[in-house]
């Protein structure tokens, strides 16, 4: 103040002199010689304010008069609720009535305790909009009291956090599926170990001329099993996002009955299944991921049981289409190329959906089920799987009367018949050169080794990077012409104990073996110094050729 008076009097020409009062007559000794219209002026201003500022954070206000149970909406109701002021929004019934039932209990024992004693209190709940949506509110109240010290009023700051919530939830969402994933992956490479102990065996067996009849039939099931359960582990390193993705070409009639024995138990005893499947001479044929394909009918048939809390039925159909060229099925705004088309359907006689979930569908993230039954995969997943397939995904549903849900997948010529004959030992390639061993799994190096020398190869074996280097210097004088190891190895690495050897022993061709894509996409291909990959799980005759490929191989 007293530089803007500095600058007001250097700015001013003098001026007359005036009869000047004394400067205590300029200030008010008491409050009521403060000027009436000044007080009103201030006070409107700060309304005001205080109004601009509930304006500016677009919260509700609700002040609730405690005794009588009568509320006020000062600010908010209609822009952020979407409800008009009535007699019904101002009662207190009227708050409650529309707090999400399973969060009640909880916020009106907390206000309860707030008012027995606390000045402030803060919650966050679901609170039902007009539109029948409910938003994840944030409320911070102030209560006053009486002179008594008994709660009068409660006056609460109601913020929108859906946004928030929701994008905090898919954060958890995203790292229970990251842990999900890394424990699948885990599981999954230690199976793949016993199923590579059990197809080399099993493989090893079948080749002994004593071993026929019903012995070789029971060994060729065991091996059968072997297989399946090859198959499942690489579904768990899919999910993991660890394993490449395997297109195959599948019979969908076949796909369907077999997976037809596994929906059951997901549907429960009130639903029932039916299959329309169209039959054709010769099966029907796709080319898809075998994994992908699973996953994306499971999680429609999830959803289809959801959508029936009381019992119905499920129907899963199949269909042959074909798209001329400039034209798209029944009309519909399908994304196909001209061509032939296996449809699959899902339907159900359940609630169906609105017109409103209809056009989120395939959002990501967008889900009508409670955050307990969110499932892992989406439609807007199995949406982008079909598309990269060549294929898409048509949704219909109406409200009360059930949903179709009908996926396209290209369709492809019948495969020829399969080639696996019963191995033979005498057929794969054999050799003298010196191999090592490097292996910290014992099934999975005993039978690697076991393979070898019955191949005729010098094999050294050891179970970790400290035996290898001992006896790699015991044996200074034997040339290594091969190291088999695995990636995944305590204390030091496959990769790096490779990366050792090759320093004394450059010429060494190296063949890693593992489950893991990330592995794999180091070190597969013969172009990086003779560095080669074999998979997890793996039979005697593929590691064979594996090592002879690797052997023989040349640099250029």
């Amino acid at each position: 103040m007293q530089l803007a008076n500095e600058v007001r009097n250097q700015s001013i020409a003098p001026q007359p002199s005036l009869p000047q009062k004394s400067t205590s007559t300029l200030l008010p000794t008491t409050a009521h010689e403060i000027d009436r219209e000044t007080i009103e002026d201030g006070t409107s201003q700060s309304a005001e304010y205080l109004t601009l500022a509930a304006r500016a954070t677009n919260d509700a206000v609700r002040d609730w008069d405690v005794k009588s149970g009568k509320l006020r909406w000062p600010q908010g109701l209609e822009s952020l609720l979407g409800y008009a002021t009535s007699l019904s929004t101002c009662e207190i019934d009227f708050w409650q009535h529309h707090v999400h039932p399973e969060d009640r209990p909880r916020i009106a024992t907390s206000i309860r305790e707030a008012l027995s004693g606390a000045d402030h209190w803060s919650g966050e709940y679901r609170f039902r909009r007009a539109d029948g949506a409910y938003a994840q509110l944030l409320e911070r109240a102030t209560i006053v009291r009486n002179g008594g010290a008994q709660a009068i009023r409660f006056v609460g700051s109601l913020m929108d956090i859906t946004a928030r919530k929701q994008l905090q939830d898919q954060l958890c969402h995203s790292q229970k599926m990251e842990a999900f994933g890394q424990l699948a992956s885990g599981v999954a490479h230690d199976f793949n170990n016993f199923l590579t102990t059990i197809l080399g065996y099993s493989d090893l067996l079948l080749c002994e001329p004593a071993v026929k009849g019903q012995i070789a039939a029971h060994l060729g099931e065991i091996r059968n099993a072997a297989d399946r359960a090859s198959a499942l582990t690489a579904q768990l390193l899919a999910f993991s996002r660890k394993h490449p993705m395997d297109a195959r070409v599948l019979e969908v009639n076949t796909l369907l009955a077999r997976l037809d024995r596994s929906l059951l138990p997901l549907l429960g005893e009130n639903i029932s299944v039916d299959c329309d499947l169209q039959s054709a001479k010769g099966g029907v044929f796709i080319k898809v991921d075998p994994g992908q394909i699973t996953q994306i009918i499971l999680n429609l048939v999830v959803n289809a049981r959801d959508a029936m809390p009381t019992g119905g039925c499920l129907t899963l159909a199949t269909g042959n289409l074909h798209i001329a060229a400039g034209a798209s099925p029944n009309g519909s705004s399908l994304e196909l190329a001209p061509g032939d088309y296996v449809s699959i359907r899902v339907t159900d006689n359940g609630s169906g959906m609105t017109d409103e979930v209809k056009v989120r569908l395939f959002e990501p993230f967008f889900t009508t089920k409670h955050d307990a039954q969110r499932s892992g995969l989406g439609l807007a997943t199995s949406y982008g799987i079909l598309r990269q397939s060549g294929g898409d995904i048509r949704v219909q549903s109406e409200l009360g009367k059930g949903t179709t849900v009908t996926i396209y997948i290209p369709k492809v010529p019948a495969p020829p018949p399969p080639s696996y004959k019963r191995p033979a030992a005498k057929k794969a390639p054999t050799g003298t050169e010196t191999v090592l061993v490097l292996e910290d799994d014992i099934g999975v190096r005993h039978i690697s080794v076991r393979v070898l020398r019955g191949l005729g190869y010098d094999v050294i074996e050891a179970a970790n990077s400290d035996d290898a280097q001992r006896l790699i210097t015991q044996t200074a004088d034997r040339k290594i012409h091969l190291l088999l190891t695995d990636i995944v190895m305590p204390h030091m690495s496959g990769r790096d104990f490779a990366e050792w050897l090759r320093k004394t022993s450059p010429r060494t061709k190296v063949v890693f073996i593992s489950g893991y894509l990330d592995e794999s996409s180091q070190g597969s291909t013969p172009g990086r110094s003779g560095m080669f990959f074999l998979p997890k799980p793996f039979d005697p005759g593929q590691l064979a050729l594996k090592v002879r490929e690797a052997l023989d191989f040349v640099a250029r």
